[in-house]
């Protein structure tokens, strides 16, 4: 059975004020052109359809005209689960109709974690179609307060899985989680939980033929070559410059082996870092004129008038212009807080902020009202 994989579309983003629908059109035409030519069984579009729970129409009008070209021309069936960024509610809708012309998405958890299966010639494929699902999520759905992590609650899912199939054959799970040892970009929402860790095992699913997964934007395997993370379709923020942004085509064989193909697309604009002195960009000699979004370092140690002005002359899509010179260690001390800053959840940031008003620690009782407020807040956000 063929599969082609693909995740993190992200309809509706915006990168440094640039409204990335014309550049996400180009790459949904070419994936378009690779299940024409792939003809894949089956299509996974493993999570973060939108950016956020809201989408812009224009978003709306693109993803509206992508499955109805895909549904119309190939009759595939193509899976569907929300993301962290998606509305499960809003993404659901019409759901129930959309399975008679073999569209199948899936937002919300149930108990009886309904599969899907199809044949080739060497029998049966079973699809497990996994949303990104909040351990409060798990727990209320399968009633046990022992559910308290990411991983507790994937590690219930699975076993579910397990006890009512026959793994012996071929399972392909969909999932949009974190798993321990995949590598993040900036782009990426970090998924935070209260008092837990987002990080789940990657063993969990070595009984399964294929794990199509979606959240982290870099294309890579995670522990096996057959757990895979798609990545996004384009880059979404500089730290991505360097990944090569691709969609999966996956051969099942009737030994549950999987033979795994990266299909590169050509973005409309690539998202680059370049650094160099003024005059040899002005001049031409260090890049000739482009659209690409373009984060420039400028090597100049004396004052520029008008930098950016003058350089979105021949680079109008400059996005970030960065004075790269020797820093204090003060400023170097600055650089450091903020990056650690970065790596903390919403909870964390708060208690932070705390210290530095009040010049005290915060109370593990306004601590605790407060980790439960900012939960009841994302999870808000999650269901607008």
């Amino acid at each position: 059975m063929k599969i082609l994989h693909t995740a993190d579309w992200h309809l509706g983003k915006i990168v440094n004020s640039v409204h990335m629908t014309e550049d996400q059109a180009h790459v949904l035409a070419q994936l378009v052109d690779i299940v024409r030519q792939e003809k894949p069984d089956v299509i996974i579009i493993a999570g973060d359809i939108y950016d956020r729970s809201i989408p812009p129409k224009e978003a709306v009008e693109l993803l509206d005209r992508t499955l109805t070209q895909l549904i119309t021309e190939f009759y595939s069936p193509i899976l569907i689960i929300s993301g962290n960024h998606d509305s499960p509610d809003r993404l659901q809708f019409g759901s129930r109709l959309f399975r008679e012309n073999n569209l199948h998405i899936e937002t919300k958890l149930t108990q009886e974690l309904r599969s899907l299966t199809f044949y080739d010639q060497a029998g049966p494929v079973h699809f497990h179609l996994i949303p990104y699902i909040e351990p409060a999520d798990v727990r209320a759905v399968f009633e046990d307060e022992n559910i308290q992590s990411h991983q507790q609650a994937m590690e219930a899912i699975v076993s579910k899985i397990k006890q009512r199939e026959n793994m012996d054959e071929r399972h392909v799970l969909i999932g949009h989680a974190f798993l321990a040892g995949g590598m993040e970009s900036e782009s990426e929402e970090r998924l935070s939980m209260i008092g837990g860790s987002p990080y789940i095992d990657s063993h969990l699913f070595k009984e399964f033929s294929y794990v199509a997964l979606g959240h982290l934007h870099q294309p890579q395997k995670v522990t096996y070559d057959r757990i895979q993370y798609s990545g996004s379709i384009l880059k979404y923020s500089f730290s991505e410059a360097n990944h090569t942004k691709s969609v999966n085509i996956i051969e099942l064989a009737a030994d549950k082996t999987a033979t795994i193909a990266r299909v590169p697309f050509k973005p409309k604009r690539d998202m680059r870092v370049v650094e160099g002195y003024f005059d040899e960009f002005i001049s031409g000699e260090k890049l000739a004129p482009t659209d690409d979004y373009l984060h420039i370092r400028l090597l100049d140690d004396g004052q520029i008038l008008d930098p950016i002005g003058k350089l979105r002359k021949n680079f109008p899509n400059t996005l970030r212009l960065e004075r790269k010179v020797l820093r204090s260690n003060r400023q170097l001390d600055d650089l450091h807080h903020i990056r650690e800053k970065q790596q903390m959840t919403h909870a964390q940031l708060f208690h932070t902020f705390y210290e530095e008003m009040k010049g005290e620690s915060i109370s593990e009782e306004r601590k605790d009202h407060i980790d439960q407020v900012i939960q009841q807040l994302m999870e808000q956000e999650r269901r607008k």
